[in-house]
């Protein structure tokens, strides 16, 4: 890889102003490496509910946005609470808009569920997984996994727990790791 720096772009699940799961994306700024530029996109509550009629050639000015940002990223990192035992409709829909034009084909993704639940967001993060697998996302192995009692972990929009604080810089490395071997393997052809 040469010598500009791993571009990633994050994703919340949520739209909620005060959105635990955002509060952990800023959190990961200070924790990646110098390597690493990640910059948020924040623009998935614009996106047009998806329609197969209105995916062609010419899309929405948000979707071509949201296609735009994901294909120039290096890797990407989606962290989503979970309603309903699901993924947030709002990011099924983003993923939705993202099927059949291929930006995350071979592309790096680490997942992250937080809950204020004990459970983490399981269910939210086991069915995103199998959404990103289908879209032929390459998951990064050891860059996913949930956080229970996410709420209690941030404080000020801060990590205040160390064991987190770890499993995220963890995460930021294998992601690292992943680009950079999906760059040398030329895995990086839609940027």
């Amino acid at each position: 890889m040469n010598s500009s720096p791993i571009k990633i772009t994050a994703i919340s699940g949520s739209l909620r102003r005060q959105s635990s799961n955002t509060s952990l994306i800023h959190a990961l700024f200070p924790l990646a490496p110098e390597t690493m530029e990640i910059s948020i996109f924040e623009g998935i509550g614009d996106l047009p509910h998806f329609n197969p009629d209105m995916d062609g050639d010419d899309p929405a000015p948000s979707v071509a946005r949201l296609r735009d940002t994901i294909r120039q990223a290096d890797g990407v990192i989606i962290s989503t609470p979970e309603y309903a035992h699901g993924v947030p409709g709002v990011l099924k829909n983003a993923l939705d808009w993202l099927v059949s034009s291929g930006e995350f084909v071979y592309k790096p993704v680490a997942v992250v569920s937080g809950s204020p639940m004990e459970t983490g967001g399981e269910k939210a993060h086991e069915s995103l997984q199998m959404t990103l697998r289908m879209m032929t996302a390459d998951l990064v192995e050891g860059g996913s996994f949930t956080v229970p009692f996410l709420n209690q972990k941030l404080r000020g929009g801060e990590i205040k727990d160390e064991e987190l604080n770890e499993r995220l810089k963890g995460m930021l490395g294998k992601l690292e790791e992943a680009v950079q071997e999906a760059a040398a393997n030329g895995m990086n052809g839609f940027r």
